[in-house]
């Protein structure tokens, strides 16, 4: 039997059961490296996995020059993990990248 879909409901279940201090939302750039940005809890809701959270896409190589830079990161709630090899318990999600306009 397959495992049900993790929900943002989940998410935020597991930010609570263990805790969480940060989270790192991850996504490749466009030669397919890894890059990704942290921010405090903040700055974290459910409605992100809609929504999306803004970011500068300037700093990110061939995506955006820096007066039309406004990016959104959409997180994947299936690919929630706590990365324990930060300091303070850290929150890892995956994410598509998309131009809000």
């Amino acid at each position: 039997m397959a495992k049900d879909k993790t929900t943002p409901s989940d998410v935020s279940k597991m930010i609570k059961d263990r805790e969480v201090k940060l989270v790192d939302f991850k996504f490749a750039d466009l030669p397919g490296t890894w890059q990704h940005f942290t921010t405090t809890l903040t700055e974290y809701n459910e409605d992100i996995f809609t929504d999306g959270l803004g970011f500068d896409g300037s700093s990110i190589r061939g995506w955006k020059v820096i007066n039309a830079s406004d990016m959104l990161v959409i997180p994947d709630p299936s690919t929630a993990w706590i990365d324990i090899f930060n300091a303070e318990p850290t929150l890892s999600l995956i994410c598509t990248i998309v131009d809000p306009i």
